[in-house]
């Protein structure tokens, strides 16, 4: 039935001269500047009906953003709601739990809000200093609350409790973090702070809208309506429309250059040609702008796993990056239990695997209710920062080598011209290092980062053999902990 309804879709609302079929899998499409950029396959973000798509009149975001999103490497996302107060997965925990009650009493947290210990500079000063290249924020997440000044207003909402509990009753706010007593817009506290300080900026925002009824046809949607459509409420319909892409136009045009614009999500069939102009029109307003692919299929830029490394699969041609929590949980927001967090040598393996296969790594991690992160996990960031102060040659600005990896401990990276290649081992090698895969010229000069003389080598049969100095089989002479990073010219 999924399938009929879907050509049907195709059929009535889409190009019926199109050549183009559905497909389970992103399939290469042309841009109007002939660029074929598509996603990964085997993941649910990609949706049968993003396979008709016109992109005639659509470019793609410049090489030069690609090239800029490639060299970034590490990066922050931050989570942070009203979910804070709830120690779960985020606005998920709506989801989970779609009793009015509940809903009641989580779209109330708002009104006392008051998160004092926000500070702007203190968290761009924890990225910069801990070796972060860009941020990723939550402007807003699947329950629908704005954390930045929306001027776009909701008109309809569920009453929770009262005679007219269960039902769709008129309403006029915009439901967002001007309405709590704090009334700051820490978006743009953010932005600002962090531009300040040379960082990227992202900015994350969810399709889904669980607190406005003019958004309740998704699927994950607590108060869903399964008969909701353009033709059965064509005045929500118009709407949904005009917030919608009001919201993602006040993001793209409030906040200066935004690197990142990080969708999430995606809609019912019947929302594809809406979502197309959409995107479209973010496009021109920010023509440098890295979109993901989340509810915009190949017209987005970048796609990013979550939660897992990525394997021999088919990644496409799309930027990438891991997001993973750093929360054992899971919770990409507020983890309140220091046992829960992966430690700082974790965040270093993710980081080394991830660049070597080409990508970027995102921490997922989201300050207390109160503006604060947990001092367990700064301990934990501040691990990795300490170790990119002496290696951040072998992992910014590199790109992969071939092969990414020799055995269980030694990875790769390379210079942008090839010219170098970078060794990375996990643990000490001991008196000497084999390298089998890179030969580099004769007479060039190996080193290891963070120590200035260069390292004596010879190359044999089995590969290159780099002797390691006696003074460094002493842990406290080494130049850092865990993973030593050798540069070799080629």
């Amino acid at each position: 039935m999924k399938v009929l309804f879907l050509l049907l879709v195709s059929v009535l609302l889409l190009d019926a001269a199109s050549a183009q079929t559905l497909s389970e899998n992103p399939v290469p499409m042309k841009d109007r500047d002939g660029r074929m950029i598509y996603g990964r396959s085997g993941t649910h973000h990609w949706q049968p009906y993003m396979s008709i798509s016109d992109m005639s009149d659509y470019s793609h975001a410049p090489e030069s953003a690609y090239e800029d999103y490639q060299d970034m490497k590490y990066g922050l996302r931050i989570h942070w709601g009203i979910y804070a107060f709830e120690h779960g997965q985020e606005s998920w925990v709506l989801n989970r739990n779609k009793s009015l009650e509940y809903q009641a009493r989580y779209h109330d947290l708002y009104k006392t809000w008051y998160p004092a210990g926000f500070n702007a500079d203190e968290w761009a000063d924890l990225m910069k200093d801990n070796g972060f290249t860009y941020f990723v924020f939550t402007t807003k997440h699947h329950e629908g609350f704005s954390m930045y000044d929306t001027k776009t207003r909701i008109n309809q909402r569920v009453a929770f409790n009262g005679v007219n509990a269960g039902k769709i009753v008129p309403t006029d706010m915009a439901y967002s973090i001007m309405e709590t007593p704090f009334k700051r817009d820490v978006t743009k506290e953010l932005v600002d702070a962090s531009r300040k300080r040379g960082l990227k900026i992202g900015l994350y925002y969810s399709h889904p809208d669980w607190f406005d009824a003019d958004f309740r046809f998704d699927e994950w949607n607590p108060n869903r309506d399964s008969t909701y459509s353009p033709q059965t409420q064509p005045e929500a319909w118009a709407r949904f429309q005009a917030r919608h892409q009001g919201q993602i136009r006040e993001l793209l045009t409030n906040y200066g250059k935004v690197d990142m614009l990080c969708f999430d999500m995606w809609f019912p069939a019947f929302t594809w040609p809406y979502m197309q102009q959409t995107i479209k029109e973010a496009r021109n307003l920010q023509p440098n702008c890295m979109f993901r692919w989340r509810g915009f299929g190949n017209f987005g830029d970048y796609h990013t796993p979550e939660n897992y490394i990525p394997g021999d699969e088919s990644m496409g041609t799309m930027a990438w990056m891991v997001i993973h929590s750093l929360s054992k949980r899971r919770y990409f927001s507020y983890e309140p239990e220091p046992t829960q967090f992966h430690d700082g040598p974790w965040i270093v393996s993710k980081l080394i695997d991830m660049v070597s296969k080409g990508g970027n790594l995102m921490v997922g991690l989201g300050p207390d209710p109160s503006g604060k992160f947990h001092p367990e996990a700064i301990a934990h960031l501040r691990y990795a920062g300490d170790w990119l102060k002496v290696n951040g040659e072998a992992i910014y600005a590199t790109r992969a080598f071939t092969p990414t990896r020799e055995g269980e401990r030694l990875y790769f990276t390379r210079s942008k011209d090839s010219s170098t290649v970078y060794g990375i081992h996990e643990g000490w090698p001991g008196k000497e290092l084999l390298i089998k895969s890179v030969k580099p010229r004769k007479g060039s000069d190996i080193t290891m980062l963070g120590y200035a003389k260069p390292l004596r080598w010879q190359s044999t049969k089995e590969g290159i053999r780099i002797e390691l100095p006696a003074e460094m089989q002493e842990e406290a002479s080494r130049p850092c902990r865990q993973a030593y990073s050798f540069k070799i010219t080629r």
